[in-house]
């Protein structure tokens, strides 16, 4: 049987001092490498051209620039055009080691994932080298993005350094798909309406002189805006429109039922202060009973939700190596 043939895909922006580098430590076990040069003002695609002659490699230019997102959408198109199983994403500054490719895809090869990432924060030597804006932009965008997809098994979801099957990749709607950085974590909110298994396969970043086009402030923003929007599509879709279970009654009555008890216990307390007479045991009790079996049916709701990350692949079979 034949090892499962592999397609990388570089998107580029502003890469020059590494984007050479990067794709001559590409290994053996992958066939085709496509390079996105997103209207790239210093000519990494060029570069590409003029000083890589592997013939694996062909470049792609955009003539405007529609971000890391719609070059990977480009990218994607492109892979599914030839005959790989997997396409693997990486980025071209530097950061992500091109030898861990074979290590990354495994668990798709051996049939227990549909989608792996990288995870840069498993290991306390790899905290320890990670800049501090960093590690806790990570620590905080890890919480958004469990809320917001489902996948609670997963963390570091910016991370670049994925691998997804071919089978997977086709039925997602990439004309959907996020065009600028916030595209990592929109693959995971369109993976988790499809079910797909999503691992986390731990790896050192490589830190070095590359510098980083996203905007801290700009993510401060989006980001979350995005999550909380995708958070209340998924739950419609999986708990609403396509599943309905226990947790579909737990969430809308927990939410009901602790908003009522803090807002009864907040209008009872001022009425009290105001006329300096205390509240009966029994509104006392009309307060803190539904707020208390709100927190019980909200967290019988995470449970579920955390409960219910998926863990059959959809692609068909294994691959052989």
């Amino acid at each position: 049987m034949s090892k499962p043939v592999i397609a990388v895909v570089v998107p580029t922006y502003k890469e020059t001092s590494h984007i050479v580098e990067t794709l001559s430590e590409i290994g053996r076990e992958v066939s085709y490498i496509f390079v996105v040069d997103d209207a790239c003002p210093d000519g990494s695609g060029k570069l590409v051209q003029e000083q890589v002659s592997d013939s694996r490699v062909k470049v792609i230019f955009h003539e405007k620039n529609l971000g890391v997102g719609g070059a990977m959408i480009t990218g994607y198109q492109a892979a599914l055009e030839t005959d790989a199983d997997i396409i693997v994403k990486l980025d071209g500054d530097g950061q992500m080691n091109p030898a861990l490719i074979h290590e990354l895809v495994s668990p798709i090869v051996n049939g227990r994932a549909d989608y792996t990432k990288g995870d840069r924060l498993d290991s306390l030597t790899g905290l320890s080298q990670m800049p501090s804006i960093r590690l806790f932009g990570n620590a905080g965008l890890s919480l958004l993005t469990k809320i917001s997809t489902g996948y609670w098994n997963i963390t570091d979801p910016t991370n670049g350094f994925t691998a997804i099957h071919r089978d997977v990749l086709k039925v997602l709607p990439l004309e959907m798909l996020s065009k600028r950085f916030f595209f990592e974590s929109d693959m995971l909110f369109r993976l988790s309406l499809y079910r797909a298994v999503v691992w986390d396969v731990p790896m050192p970043a490589r830190y070095g002189t590359e510098k980083s086009n996203l905007s801290i402030m700009k993510t401060l923003w989006e980001f979350p805006w995005k999550h909380f929007k995708n958070f209340h599509k998924r739950l419609f879709y999986n708990y609403y429109l396509r599943d309905v279970s226990a947790a579909s009654i737990e969430l809308p009555l927990g939410i009901a039922l602790w908003w009522f008890g803090l807002i009864f216990g907040i209008s009872s307390y001022s009425q009290s202060l105001a006329t300096g007479v205390a509240a009966t045991t029994g509104t006392v009790m009309i307060a803190v009973v539904p707020l208390i079996l709100g927190f019980q049916l909200l967290l019988a709701f995470v449970s579920h939700d955390v409960s219910a990350v998926p863990n059959r692949p959809r692609h068909k079979g294994d691959l052989p190596w």
